[in-house]
């Protein structure tokens, strides 16, 4: 596979690796940008394991509680200043209300708002904004008590980044936890429930980085262990320092609250989505030259 500028310019700001490291990286792991990074850290020449998730697309999450039941959803635009606009909001607030009633996405769509369904109100919008949206996701989590957080707000419950906390216990130390999750984004509530292939790549990340110090095996042992701990704090809401009190866990001081957190949901607008980077400059030239 071809090695181009642009992959290599996204795997150093990714991971803040040196511009022959990168090309370096791509071209053993034949243009794969995950197998790149992961590469990059067994070498020691990642700065940080940054996600490449990063935002891309545009619109906006909106949440909504109703008794012991959230839900999020997410729904795309093209633009920003989609996203500030009144009639959109108002179609996703529509949108979030009617989402309180159904259990997938897929329900979603097919639901009616006003004798429309929800995909045919996307399509409407669509031909009156002038852009192209999409409803993207769902997701919805039960509880004795549910409670959402917004964080950079463009309405009322909704922005670019939603949070709901199911709990029993304290609403207000759940609020709270709610505003840790919007700020570190945890992989998962602990680390029963994490993704068993995200476990053993980090662990075979750390295996690799452990033999390239050539120590005797019985001391990598200890070390991957080590390692693995600290991973599992850093990726699991309960192992993680509490925002609002770093010198606990999660897990500590919910349990000074007299709270357990059951669940968590957190979309964050254009996770995961891949944005055609435009170079600005090329564009005038090519316009330029008629």
């Amino acid at each position: 596979m071809a090695i181009t500028a642009a992959m290599v310019k996204e795997l150093r700001e990714s991971t803040g690796a040196g511009m022959m490291d990168a090309k370096k990286a791509l071209t053993e792991t034949d243009g794969d940008m995950e197998a790149a990074v992961d590469w990059l850290r067994t070498k020691g020449l990642a700065k940080a394991a940054k996600k490449s998730g990063r935002t891309a697309a545009e619109g906006l999450v909106a949440v909504k509680v109703a008794g012991g039941v959230g839900i999020a959803v997410e729904i795309n635009s093209e633009t920003d200043f989609v996203a500030k606009n009144a009639d959109f909001q108002a179609m996703v607030a529509q949108i979030a209300e009617t989402a309180t009633g159904v259990q997938t996405i897929d329900d979603l769509k097919v639901a009616t708002v006003n004798g429309k369904t929800v995909a045919d109100l996307v399509t409407d919008k669509i031909a009156t904004i002038g852009e192209n949206l999409a409803l993207r996701r769902m997701a919805r989590i039960e509880g004795d008590g549910v409670v959402s957080y917004v964080h950079n707000a463009a309405a009322d419950g909704m922005g670019k980044i939603g949070v709901l906390v199911a709990f029993k216990g304290d609403e207000s130390f759940a609020r709270q936890v709610a505003m840790h999750v919007a700020a570190t984004n945890p992989a998962a509530l602990n680390e029963a429930v994490l993704d068993p292939a995200i476990v053993e790549k980090e662990r075979q990340v750390q295996i690799d980085i452990a033999r390239e110090s050539g120590k005797p095996d019985a001391v990598i042992e200890k070390m991957i262990v080590g390692r693995m701990a600290k991973f599992m704090a850093e990726v699991t809401l309960m192992g993680q320092s509490f925002v609002m009190n770093p010198d606990l866990t999660v897990e500590a001081a919910a349990k000074d609250a007299g709270t357990e957190i059951i669940g968590f949901v957190r979309l964050e607008v254009g996770e995961g989505i891949e944005k055609r980077e435009e170079d600005f400059a090329a564009e005038v030239a090519k316009v330029a030259q008629g």
